[in-house]
């Protein structure tokens, strides 16, 4: 059986479908297992020792990072994940060896580099020193944590998700859609994706493929510019693209996370295409079809 935390979040939701069809049993994390379907093993959370006696674990769970940057979204951004997954290592190190998780796949994400330019990030780039890259770190950190009790543990640094149902593109969806869709700030910045279905391949890739571990970059092996970023979306719906969002009035209305927008980050999936991991989707107009028009 496999434990999946964050279940209902996007990543997840897709995750668990894509394991039930394939017969394998999950158990989802939820302060209030009473409220998930039966199917999914309800496992409460803060976990127990005995909750995560399981074969793996995916930790999925974190405050979403999206929207405005207020001290109480960055204190439940920084504890949801350091502490979160402080307390899942906490239950497994409680576990009898014997009884441990085979293997942690926890969820990171590629604001780790920081803004980068034009250099290319593969898994062992060193990482940055800003709000979101020391919550990744340490996020990682303590993930990483379970390695000294047997458990191999993969990290899945994860770019922009393409997927209708929700993330970054759902959120760009209707603005496009109305065409008031534009480059953000200068469009030069790199932007790295995955299309939902590969993140989700890559995570069930992790669980099945020991030689696999440490940081893994999840994004698809063609990152793009901003601006190609949006006038491809734009050819995609059949809409224009010229209203940019200017930098300075991301930053007015998001304030830090408008930073996240701008920065730029060519991430490449060195680690896991080492490891034979095939995507289905490399270039972005083809995920955009399946993910914004489906």
């Amino acid at each position: 059986m496999i434990g999946v935390t964050g279940a209902t979040g996007l990543v997840g939701r897709a995750l668990v479908r894509s394991l039930q069809k394939d017969g394998i049993e999950v158990a989802s994390f939820s302060r209030d297992p009473s409220k998930l379907p039966a199917s999914e093993h309800g496992r409460r959370w803060p976990p127990r020792a005995d909750d995560v006696a399981l074969d793996a674990v995916v930790h999925l769970l974190g405050e979403p990072v999206a929207g405005r940057w207020s001290d109480a979204k960055k204190k439940a951004i920084v504890s949801s994940r350091i502490d979160g997954t402080r307390l899942l290592v906490d239950a497994i190190r409680a576990l009898p060896p014997a009884e441990r998780p085979r293997v942690l796949v926890s969820a990171s994400a590629i604001g780790v580099y920081g803004d980068r330019g034009d250099e290319e990030l593969r898994e062992d780039a060193s990482v940055a020193h800003d709000f979101l890259a020391d919550v990744c770190a340490g996020w990682e950190r303590e993930a990483l944590a379970a390695e000294s009790l047997g458990v191999r543990v993969v990290c899945v640094r994860i770019g922009l998700v393409m997927s209708h149902e929700g993330g970054a593109l759902k959120a760009m969806l209707l603005p496009f859609r109305m065409g008031l869709g534009g480059s953000m700030g200068p469009g030069t910045q790199w932007w790295p994706w995955i299309h939902l279905d590969d993140l989700v391949g890559l995570v069930r890739f992790a669980i099945d493929h020991d030689t696999l571990r440490g940081p893994v970059n999840a994004t698809a092996p063609t990152p793009v510019r901003q601006r190609e970023f949006a006038a491809t979306l734009a050819r995609v719906l059949g809409r224009p693209a010229f209203i940019p969002a200017p930098s300075f009035a991301l930053r007015t209305a998001l304030s830090g996370f408008a930073e996240e927008l701008l920065a730029s980050r060519r991430v490449v999936p060195f680690a896991a295409q080492s490891a034979g991991f095939s995507f289905r989707f490399r270039e972005l107009e083809p995920a955009l079809r399946d993910a914004a028009v489906r």
